[in-house]
Parts: structure tokens; C-alpha cells; sequence
């Protein structure tokens, strides 16, 4: 059966309405933790590197970075899952909570080890990563619990994901029972399976296994597309799934329903790492089902979103205003402007290769001379440089009802334009210090009119390690000046 194509302009609506998805995530989550430094000699006591701490950064993974990405998505995300009684617990719980649109329901079990995943990385490169780890299944009671909890949370949301990572959440009893319930309640059940045994899923309605995975389930050969669409039938058949969905890393995905096949073309340009990519796509999947995208545009959303992420170096997520670029891109300068969100990802991707990141801020209207002097030199300071620049609202606050002269979306292209800003965000408080404080660039730079004591975020990026600078200010240059001189 040949399913039609949506345009893209379907596809572009399909994105803005996201934000009304609500969807349930049960499974295994893990705290990944990522742990930077330099590596400048070898230690005398065994011959291995000596990393020197700079920075640490905690976030969900697992299940937890399906979450991550249905909220990245705008989506709602009730999270049913268990943690232990330790640090690694606390800190997941702490992340978890403060993310806004979950609704977290993170048990704990007394004695459990929460999974924790440490990675100790080094101008861009994975030196080791350390796991520690309890793969037990969960007591009788707890389960019990958890199954009750989640079975209740379903009714109130429109897809449930079922995140399998084996770390003993999701015992084949407790999938069984959830898929009985979804089905009872008429709600859509998608897998993201672990294991060669999939008759523990029988009957969801999607599964999203790997090629490896799908290659292990069905006994099956998958070097070829033929081979991949004839496995995932044998699954279909096998375990009566609704659909399969097999995500190919760089070469895309293919969709398999017992009377449609398609394939969908890798999106990606360059692939910096693939971790994480499959929680990126059962997450965009689901997240588009809940708002009723139909399931052959939801999966290419969810090719399109996995092929945003694959380019970013982590466990990344993929934004709405990512997709869109990306259904309809953007061309020229004004793919540097960015949300700050966007801008602070886009640092952590430099820091993980080791670049040096800045950071400068102002309202930059009518761009003069003195202000390509100081971006110039802003640049020179570090690899990347971000600009964070007042909204029209807070210009306004700042320099009266007549500023700005230029609106903030024309300030915001002259600036992108220029070789030396590499991606301009704007806020709208009358500091940047909410912005700086989610960035966390290496140097915060301002010019030579202001003091180490009169920058705004100056105690805050010394904190994390980072630095002050005061670049030469090109004298006979002011928009307050060439205003006056307007005005005769």
C-alpha cells in the first residue's frame, strides 16, 4: 500500500502542535554525569592520563532523556520510574522535578543502586566511562505500586512510551500488564526494546528496535533494506506489534506495518555521535501520535528530529524550532540567531571539543564602528562567541520609550552577519545574568567603560571556572551620540 506524503507546509503545522501532546514514560532511568578537564601529562604511578577537573555537568538519561526530549518538544511527560536511596537517586530526582511539564512519580527503593553513567572527557574525546549499576528486578510490593501509579497516569495522558533499558524496572510481568491496560483504555503503547526475547512486548503497537536489536530478535539477516523489511514482518507476524520502526543510525529509519512500507533517508549532515538518538525518536514519535499526527508523518518527524541530534555530540535533544529549520531551513546569517536554550547546547557541544567559549551583551542598536571594534576583540578572546542582546521590551526599560530605533529582529540579522559573532540570543530581563547562568561560557567580555565590579555575571562565571575580560573601547562611537547629532 503506498501511504501519501505530506507537504511540508503539513508537516510545519504538524510541529506547531506539539505542545498539546501529553505522554506517559515508564522505565529505566539513569543519572549520566560528564566530567571535563584537560590532560597535560601522565601519571607517574601507571601510565595513564592525569585529567584535571574543570567542570562537571548531570543530566537524566535513560527513560529520564526520552523525558527530556518530549519537554524539549513542549510536550507534557508523566514519568513513572524507580530510583535508589542514594546520591545519584537525589540528584535525578532534583533534575527531574525541576523540568517544566513532568509530572514525575520517581519511586525509591531502599538499598537500590541508581544507575549512574560517568564519562571523563578531555578536549572533545571519551577518555573513560565508569557505570555502576543494579540490574535486579523489583520486590513484588513495588511493583505493585508502580503498575497502580503508571496505570493511573495513563488515563490521563494519550500515548504511553515503555523505555527498556534492562536495569529491572520493566520485568516481562509489569509490560504485560501495562500493555493490557493501554489497550483497555483504547491508548497507544510504544516500545523501545533491549534483549533478543521480544515476546515480552507482545502485542504493543510500535517497537523501535536498532538494526542490531532487530537482527537479534528476528534471527534474521538486515544488511539490505529487503532484509530489514522481511525481519520486522517476521515481528509483526511473530509478536502481532502494530508496527515496526528500525532506526539505521546515519542511513535513517524504515517504517514496517503489515500493509505499508517506507523508508526515510538519513537527515543528517555530519554524525558527532549517536548516543542517545533512539530516545530522540521514540520521544518525537510518541510526542506527534499524542496529538493525533498520523503515524507515517509522525515517524518522519521522528527520522527528522534523530538526525538533528546525531549531529550534536552527546545525549542531545532535538527543539521545535530545530525541526522547523530543518523541514524549511534557514539560509545565511540567520541561522546564528537562536534561543538561549539552543545557545547554551550549543556551548556544552563546544566545550565537549574543547573550544573556549565566549560571551558578551548589549542592546547594539544602530550597529556602529565601535561596536564591531569590541566584537572583534570579544572574538579573539576565545573559539566561539556568543552575543546575548536586549529585546525591544528591555531596551525600552533601559533607555526609554523612544529605543530602540531598530527592532529587535533587524538588530539581531545585522548582528549575525558579522564573521566574528557565532550565534546571537536575546533575552528579554534587564541582565543577561539568567542567560549567562544557562550558558556558562568560559570568558564573559565588556568594554573598558565598566569594571570587574560593574559587570553583571562576573562573580557567577568565576564560580564555574571562568573568566573576566574588558576589551578598548573605539573612542568617538556611541548610538546615543549619533541620535543627538539626528536630532540636530
Amino acid at each position: 500500500m503506498t501511504v501519501p506524503e505530506a507537504s511540508l507546509n503539513e508537516l510545519s503545522n504538524y510541529v506547531k502542535q506539539l505542545s498539546r501532546a501529553s505522554v506517559l514514560v515508564v522505565g529505566d532511568v539513569m543519572l549520566d554525569r560528564y566530567v571535563y578537564g584537560d590532560v597535560t601529562r601522565i601519571s607517574p604511578e601507571a601510565p595513564v592520563p592525569i585529567l584535571t577537573v574543570s567542570r562537571e555537568v548531570a543530566m537524566p538519561g535513560g527513560a529520564g532523556n526520552v523525558v527530556r526530549n518530549i519537554t524539549a518538544l513542549d510536550g507534557a511527560a508523566a514519568f513513572v520510574s524507580v530510583v535508589g536511596d542514594d546520591q545519584a537517586g537525589s540528584d535525578l530526582t532534583g533534575l527531574i522535578g525541576g523540568q517544566q511539564g513532568v509530572e514525575p512519580w520517581l519511586l525509591v527503593q531502599g538499598g537500590r543502586t541508581t544507575t549512574l553513567k560517568t564519562r571523563y572527557i578531555a578536549l572533545g574525546q571519551h577518555l573513560i566511562r565508569a557505570d555502576r549499576e543494579e540490574t535486579v528486578e523489583l520486590p513484588a510490593k513495588l511493583s505493585e505500586r508502580l503498575v497502580r501509579i503508571a496505570t493511573d497516569a495513563m488515563a490521563a495522558t494519550s500515548v504511553t512510551v515503555l523505555s527498556d533499558y534492562r536495569k529491572g524496572v520493566l520485568s516481562s510481568e509489569i509490560v504485560q500488564r501495562l500493555i493490557a491496560a493501554a489497550k483497555a483504555m483504547n491508548r497507544q503503547v510504544i516500545v523501545d526494546p533491549k534483549g533478543a526475547d521480544y515476546s515480552r512486548y507482545h502485542g504493543a503497537d510500535i517497537v523501535t528496535p536498532n538494526r542490531r536489536e532487530l537482527a537479534e530478535a528476528s534471527g534474521m539477516p538486515v544488511a539490505t533494506e529487503a532484509d530489514i523489511v522481511a525481519a520486522a514482518h517476521e515481528l509483526l507476524q511473530r509478536y502481532q506489534f502494530g508496527a515496526v520502526l528500525v532506526t539505521r543510525a546515519e542511513d535513517g529509519m524504515t517504517l514496517v506495518t503489515p500493509g505499508a512500507v517506507r523508508h526515510y533517508p538519513g537527515e543528517a549532515k555530519d554524525v558527532f555521535d549517536v548516543s542517545g538518538a533512539g530516545d530522540t525518536v521514540v520521544a518525537t514519535l510518541a510526542t506527534a501520535l499524542a496529538v493525533q499526527v498520523p503515524l507515517f508523518e509522525a515517524a518522519r518527524l521522528a527520522n527528522i528530529a534523530g538526525g538533528i541530534v546525531v549531529g550534536k555530540v552527546g545525549t542531545a535533544i532535538a527543539r521545535p524550532n530545530e525541526l522547523l529549520a530543518a523541514i524549511t531551513p534557514v539560509t545565511g546569517a540567520l541561522r546564528k540567531i537562536v534561543t538561549a536554550s539552543a545557545a547554551a547546547e550549543a556551548a556544552e557541544r563546544w566545550h565537549m571539543r574543547g573550544y573556549k567559549v565566549g560571551f558578551t551583551n548589549g542592546c547594539f542598536d544602530l550597529l556602529h564602528p565601535g561596536h564591531v571594534h569590541l566584537l572583534e576583540q570579544c572574538r579573539a578572546m576565545c573559539d566561539r562567541l556568543i552575543v546575548g542582546m536586549n529585546s525591544d521590551a528591555s531596551v525600552k526599560r533601559l533607555k526609554g520609550p523612544a529605543r530602540p530605533v531598530q527592532p529587535e529582529a533587524a538588530r539581531a540579522a545585522v548582528l549575525a552577519s558579522l564573521a566574528s559573532v557565532d550565534l546571537v540570543c536575546m533575552f528579554e530581563d534587564d541582565t543577561p545574568l539568567n542567560t549567562l547562568s544557562l550558558i556558562k561560557p568560559d570568558i564573559l567580555i565588556k568594554g573598558a567603560d565598566y569594571t570587574r565590579e560593574t559587570v553583571v555575571g562576573a562573580a557567577e562565571v568565576e564560580s564555574w571556572g571562568g573568566s573576566v575580560a574588558l576589551a578598548q573601547l573605539l573612542p568617538g562611537h556611541s548610538t546615543t551620540a549619533t541620535l543627538a547629532r539626528l536630532r540636530g
